[in-house]
Parts: C-alpha cells; structure tokens; sequence
C-alpha cells in the first residue's frame, strides 16, 4: 500500500507539473506559426478593439513607474506603456520567443523608445529583476502559461511590496473569440482565473469588462 501510495503521489506530482496551455500554444510552434500571429497583433484596427489608453489609465500606470509586459509579442503595449511612465520610467519588453523579441525592437527603435528594455523569458519565468517592477502587464496572454503557478511566483518575486499583476484575458465563451474558439483555446474562465491566482500570494482588487463580451480586465496587488 505504501509503494502504491508513493506511485499514486509522483503520478499525480506529474498531472500538476504538465503543461497546461497546449492548445493555446498549438498555433505559435514554428516561427511561420509566428508571422501568422503577428500580422493580427499588427493590425491597425486593434487601438480601437483594445482600447489601449483606457487600458493604460485602469492599470493605474504613473510616470516614473517601472512597468513590464509579458508577452510582449511584436510589441504592440510598449509605445503606450513607454509614454506613461515617461523618461525617468522603465518599461521591460519580455517574450520567450526570439523572433518576437526582434520585432519589438525593431517597433522600438523605430519608434525611439528610450526607456524600453528587454528580456527573453522562459515558459516557467519571465526573468524580471526581483522586487523592481510596479506592474506587470499580462495583455492576452495569461491562457499561454504552461506552468502558471511557477510564472506567477516569478511575477510576486519581480514586484514591489504592493505591485500589481494586471491581466487582461478572454472570457470562456463562444463569443469571446472568432469561431467560437475561445471554447477550446481559453483554458478556465473568469472566476477560475482569479482563484488560480489569488491562491498564488495575490488578491483581487478590481475587476472589469474590458471588450464587451470578449474580454475582461483583473487587477490583483502582490501579498
């Protein structure tokens, strides 16, 4: 009985430590998968669908801040985010891909965006300094997390006491997505996101509809 309890245990450590966004990420394997995707995250249109300065207001962002975007993509966030805090704030760019990471330099350096950095991230830490980000930004990417308890405590390590971890993320619905596909391609809905994190060292402070029936807004400060 003790050997099969010890089995039952490593089997279930097991269920715990797998990857869990394998269908959000199925489309995002090769770097043709990528170019793909960023045509999207490119698109003119998305400043009026993503409402980025409303974003940039309801995450409390001020200038002097240091901000960090995971997830960064192409870079869509970081001429907004780089504005807000201004030249004596800091914004870090980060992505796990390298492909990504150029096009947001690139969209920097075109853009002169002094204040950005970058970091190439991995798919358990973003690899921000400890204790030295205000916010970090988390924009459609939160269903990406393989691992997101290992990426939440990196994220509660790289904030200051009393940091914040914005998310903005697609509801479980069939209309959240084109096709329906938030169904398959959303892994928990809304009250499940929240429990996820706040049972990882953080607590709700608001929460709001961000796109109307497509996508919500979750602001949670660092235990």
């Amino acid at each position: 009985m003790r050997v099969a309890g010890i089995v039952a245990a490593l089997a279930l450590a097991a269920v715990a430590a797998a990857q869990v966004a394998g269908q959000a990420n199925s489309g995002y394997q090769t770097e043709q998968q990528r170019k793909g995707v960023a045509g999207g995250l490119a698109d003119p249109a998305r400043d009026e669908r993503q409402k980025p300065g409303e974003l940039i207001r309801a995450m409390g962002l001020q200038a002097g801040m240091t901000v960090a975007d995971v997830g960064t993509g192409i870079g869509y966030m970081l001429p907004f985010l780089s504005r807000r805090v201004g030249a004596e704030g800091r914004v870090i760019a980060e992505d796990i891909f390298d492909d990504f990471l150029a096009s947001a330099k690139q969209r920097a350096g075109n853009l002169k965006l002094a204040n950005v950095t970058f970091v190439k991230g991995t798919e358990t830490d973003p690899k921000l300094p400890e204790g030295e980000v205000d916010i970090v930004l988390a924009l459609d990417v939160y269903h990406h997390f393989d691992y997101p308890e290992k990426m939440l405590a990196a994220i509660h390590r790289s904030l200051k006491p009393g940091g914040k971890l914005v998310v903005v993320e697609y509801y479980k619905r069939q209309e959240a997505m084109p096709e329906g596909r938030a169904l398959t391609h959303i892994r928990l809905d809304m009250p499940d996101v929240i429990k996820e994190i706040e049972a990882n060292h953080f607590h709700l402070i608001a929460e709001q509809e961000h796109i109307p029936d497509s996508q919500y807004l979750l602001i949670l400060r660092k235990n």
